[in-house]
């Protein structure tokens, strides 16, 4: 039958539970729209179910993937209120009068197959209860047996119950809302922003033993606050998209076996095996780049009154103590070093993730075999590109993380005013040629090293995805104008502060780097859905 232009089939009444029900709905395709032709376009699948779901207008929350494909699955799960209710929407094709009388249907299946789980249950309980009562008989296979269950258990609940750092990073980026860690790293960084005004060292000025007056406030540091407000979170929401994405949605189109649980237990096993990873960076992060830099470029300093370092908000108590006392300092330092590891701990994880995703499906790629329907290869494709496209999102951002901290380390050495005035200096003096012949001072700038482990990091996850994903001959134009964007951008980090003007070929740089954000393919997809509407045209 045929209902607002979509097939309609009446609710059976037949006393059939809702699994059994379902898949004779789904295999005649109830509730899909007709062809053009007038004649059905075929069963329904579970990303074609979930998407008709989510497109309804009053489904705000939409619906998962997975749900709908425990649906098809054969097991024991049912469907929800909830679910029932826009399933009857589907299967009633917009009609009230057939929505309400798929509704009581659904709702009778459901019920049948919950009172159908509920005797199996009980028939299961009575088995066992009697089997337990019978005399056993014991063999040398039986007594094995329980010892070998009993040891696997014990080592399956000693399993579940060890740390695993590497599960507890990848959770804060997949469970949840996906804003929660971008708003944390935001909430962060406006909580130091707020405390630096407390105590005085927001917006201050110093003047130099050679008469420069320098501008070295919190607020104006781009590695405090351009970094962590804006570039981190930016960095966290495409890793938490793209590894939603490649979990709920990609992975289980190119297994075999599309099975949620399964899909599920493999990717937390890929995950695991990069535990060593975790640790040292983890280790590193917060020893290393927190603790140990804090002693040595605020602790010590602040203590004997001296050092090596340019003076900047974190040492300002050296040169002004009336402003800020050396403990108010030592403390205020504390907190920013550890909040600042901690954040570039979560970096680094979502870099790992980044590998991980591209691992695994260069693992699933080499098992799949060789499939001569062409649709199949362009979906595969299509999900490859997509995992790029997020990878060289997450490695602009990485550079520009890099551009930053370098940006601040060589402003503190220079004669510059400010970070901004510093900037436009550099750039009008060689438009009007008139270069800037004034040398930098010989401070000691460990972030300079710092920020370049940064850029080759994210780089290098670039690189190997470039490497591990084969590409048909329609995305390499596309491949390469991400390629150049990120060697640009990488080499104009390299060159800051090397020669007068590096802030003119820094500019060009972000430039770009900002429109690969937002157009990662540079126009490349429209080009070719306009070649391709031409030649079916």
């Amino acid at each position: 039958m045929e209902k607002n232009g979509k097939i309609f089939v009446p609710p059976p009444k037949d006393g059939r539970d809702f699994k059994e029900l379902f898949r004779q709905l789904a295999a005649v395709g109830a509730g899909r729209p007709l062809g053009r032709d007038g004649f059905p376009q075929g069963p329904w699948t579970p990303e074609l179910l979930a998407e008709a779901i989510s497109q309804i207008d009053s489904n705000r929350l939409g619906v998962d993937l997975r749900t709908v494909q425990l649906w098809f699955q054969e097991n024991d799960k049912g469907i929800s209120a909830s679910n029932i209710r826009w399933l009857a929407r589907i299967y009633g094709c917009d009609d009230p009068e057939a929505t309400s009388e798929w509704l009581m249907e659904l709702s009778a299946a459901q019920s049948r197959l919950i009172a159908k789980r509920r005797d199996s249950k009980k028939a299961v309980r009575s088995t066992v209860s009697v089997v337990s009562e019978a005399p056993p008989s014991v063999t040398a296979d039986d007594e094995s047996q329980p010892a070998g269950g009993i040891a696997q258990d014990s080592e399956v609940s000693r399993e579940r119950q060890r740390f695993s750092l590497a599960e507890r990073s990848e959770a804060l980026f997949s469970r949840g809302s996906s804003l929660n860690l971008p708003a944390s790293i935001f909430a962060g960084a406006s909580a130091l922003g707020f405390l630096s005004y407390i105590v005085g060292i927001a917006s201050i000025t110093y003047r130099r033993p050679d008469g420069v007056v320098k501008e070295v406030g919190f607020l104006w540091a781009p590695n405090w606050t351009l970094l962590f407000m804006v570039l981190l979170p930016l960095f966290f929401v495409v890793v938490i998209e793209l590894l939603a994405f490649w979990k709920q949605n990609a992975r289980l189109r190119l297994v075999a076996q599309a099975d949620s649980s399964e899909s599920g237990k493999a990717w937390a096993s890929n995950v695991c095996a990069y535990s060593y990873s975790y640790w040292a960076v983890f280790l590193i992060c917060i020893l290393v780049a927190g603790l140990l830099q804090w002693i040595g470029v605020c602790v010590i300093p602040l203590l004997e009154g001296s050092g090596d370092y340019a003076i900047s908000w974190g040492t300002i108590a050296i040169v002004q103590p009336d402003l800020i006392s050396v403990p108010v300092e030592i403390v205020f330092t504390a907190l920013s070093y550890f909040y600042m590891s901690l954040c570039f701990y979560l970096f680094f994880a979502g870099l790992i993730l980044l590998h991980t995703i591209v691992h695994d499906l260069w693992k699933i790629e080499g098992d799949v075999k060789a499939q001569p329907d062409v649709a199949h290869w362009h979906e595969r494709a299509e999900i490859r590109l997509r995992i790029l496209r997020g990878i060289f999102r997450c490695t602009v951002l990485g550079v520009l993380v890099a551009v930053c901290m370098k940006i601040q380390s060589a402003y503190l050495s220079s004669n510059g005013e400010d970070v901004l005035t510093w900037i436009i200096h550099d750039m009008s003096s060689v438009l009007e040629g008139h270069p800037d012949r004034s040398q930098s001072l010989g401070y000691r700038m460990p972030t300079h090293y710092s920020s370049l482990l940064v850029a080759i990091s994210a780089c290098v996850v670039f690189v190997y995805g470039l490497l591990r994903l084969a590409f048909r001959k329609e995305f390499r134009v596309t491949l390469w104008k991400m390629s150049a964007v990120v060697g640009l951008l990488f080499a104009s980090y390299l060159f800051i502060d090397v020669f007068d003007g590096f802030s003119i070929f820094l500019g060009i740089s972000v430039l770009l780097a900002v429109y690969g954000l937002f157009d990662p393919e540079f126009g490349q997809r429209r080009q070719t859905e306009l070649e391709s509407n031409q030649s079916v045209s």
